[in-house]
């Protein structure tokens, strides 16, 4: 066993419900330790990790990118670890729990009984694991905006728990059983509840320039800081504008905002209809991909679209995807669709269906499904090497998803002015994250003002960009990853000699490396 192994059998034995969702198999009765003593000893391990794989040696140049790979994963702990989520943030907790009872019935990968069975026991340490929340919650530095996030979605969390998750059992015995080891966990989420609405914190959620450029040298393994993304995304934005200005001039009249709010009353009915139009549309993107080659298909991919989970709703307002699990041969995916929380008026509900205009879908469902995230995260998990199975980054995962919605663009995907200007505005808005996200946690900008630049230089309804600024809050130097990882990757393209199905297949079949290594995995 390689010492990469031997990290990576250590991080799946200390992070039990990551283990299980990658389809480990051992580790589905459990969520862990979560007291502050569990959290400070595995940042000290992490520091003693990295200095071991520092000082190692490899003769096998893929084991030294795994050592690379596992490295960067290191270093991004340990500089985060200034910035503790699990002394700030709800969601460190929350995040897991939900996860942990929810995708295991989503991916199917063992028997109802022993999935039921693995819940029941999973549920009598939710009291805990809130209870720990509760302690380890620091006030001084625990942000309002995050900590009423978290409020939210703890209310979603007795429905969830006593309704959403039996409902996923189809014999009757076993739903009673998962019903009842419910209740207790249920109480324990209202009263965080009553916690959470009581807690007076008194933290930013700004994450600062020093940390922030830390994270984008040692982490992601770009050679810039926050000032120079900041400085990318505003050129991006620019370069975009000018060309969204000439494709909306063969659409409509006006500027290219006007023409897209025009274009975005032309949307689905109801949630459900725009559910069905996106399964419509993926399966279209599917048939495109594979008539012309672009990529090489995973043996038994199936990619499933679904609503959203109610737990993702009050803190997801865009479409995501859940990929299967890379540890097991499951290759089924599921794109979810952004439905509302419950209590939206209907007014949001028809802001909601028109940032998810016809206009947009194909766009959406290229970067979702095929060849985006679904082919993708399928693709990779047939890599042997179980550290790329484990350990990705945004900056790839999400960079790959926004590059194929270009190459299908090349290929003529977008075959009207109007999904090419749709696509063009996808892209434009994954600039303005590059630039509110660094103006957020770098500068002074507000919530209110990254709100307005969203509304006002992308075409995101109000709704739809309050949840996003809230989520780049919670979350940074995720936002930038689209744009940037997108123009990394054409610029190893631009390097790449081969043939493009052969430069798709073997990038992404390298996983989700940070861009310096994958443009070592692919031109060595």
């Amino acid at each position: 066993m390689t010492l990469v192994d031997e990290f990576v059998s250590w991080y799946l034995a200390e992070n039990p419900v990551m283990a299980a969702l990658l389809g480990a198999d051992g580790y589905d009765r459990t969520l862990g330790d979560f007291s502050a003593a569990a959290f400070t000893g595995r940042e000290r391990a992490a520091g003693e990790w990295l200095r071991k794989l520092s000082e190692a040696a490899f003769d096998d140049p893929e084991d030294e990118i795994d050592r690379d790979l596992v490295a960067s994963h290191l270093r991004g702990a340990m500089a985060l670890a200034r910035w503790p989520e699990w002394r700030r943030d709800p969601a460190a907790y929350l995040g897991l729990v939900f996860a942990s009872m929810f995708t295991p019935f989503q991916q199917r990968l063992k028997p109802e009984a022993e999935l039921v069975d693995a819940a029941v026991a999973r549920l009598a340490e939710v009291p805990a694991v809130l209870a720990a929340c509760r302690a380890n919650l620091d006030p001084e530095i625990a942000a309002d905006l995050l900590v009423r996030r978290g409020l939210d979605q703890a209310r979603t969390g007795r429905r969830f728990l006593t309704e959403t998750l039996p409902a996923q059992v189809g014999d009757p015995e076993l739903r009673a059983r998962l019903a009842r080891a419910a209740e207790p966990a249920a109480d324990a989420f209202d009263g965080l509840v009553g916690f959470l609405e009581d807690f007076r914190p008194r933290g930013s959620w700004r994450m600062g320039e020093e940390l922030y450029s830390a994270l984008l040298r040692e982490r992601e393994m770009l050679g810039y800081g926050a000032p120079e993304l900041h400085e990318k995304g505003r050129q991006a934005w620019a370069e975009l504008d000018g060309r969204m200005t000439e494709v909306a001039s063969r659409v409509g009249p006006g500027t290219w905002r006007e023409v897209m709010e025009s274009l975005m009353d032309n949307h689905p009915p109801t949630l459900e209809a725009m559910r069905a139009e996106y399964e419509a549309e993926t399966l279209r993107a599917r048939d495109f991909v594979r008539q012309r080659g672009l990529v090489t298909f995973p043996e038994g991919e199936e990619c499933r679209v679904e609503p959203s989970p109610e737990f993702q709703r009050p803190i997801i307002a865009v479409a995501s995807y859940l990929a299967p699990p890379p540890l097991s041969a499951s290759r089924d995916g599921i794109f979810f669709v952004p439905y509302t929380p419950d209590g939206f008026t209907g007014e949001q509900v028809r802001q909601r269906l028109r940032t998810n205009s016809r206009a947009q879908m194909p766009s959406i469902s290229v970067h979702e499904a095929y060849p985006g995230h679904h082919w993708h995260l399928g693709w990779m998990a047939g890599n042997p090497r179980r550290a790329r199975k484990i350990f990705r980054t945004p900056y790839f995962v999400e960079g790959w998803a926004l590059y194929v919605e270009k190459v299908m663009h090349e290929q003529g995907y977008f075959d009207t002015p109007e999904t090419e200007l749709a696509h063009l505005d996808c892209r434009i808005w994954r600039a303005a994250r590059i630039v509110v996200d660094t103006a957020l946690h770098c500068d002074d900008m507000t919530p209110e003002q990254a709100e307005e630049f969203l509304t006002t230089k992308a075409s995101l309804s109000p709704g739809t960009a309050a949840g996003e600024v809230s989520r780049y809050c919670a979350w940074p130097t995720q936002a930038p990853s689209y744009l940037t990882g997108a123009l990394e990757i054409e610029r190893i393209r631009a390097d790449y000699a081969g043939d493009l199905r052969t430069f798709h297949d073997t990038i992404a079949g390298s996983g989700g490396l940070p861009l310096g290594l994958a443009r070592k995995a692919v031109l060595g």
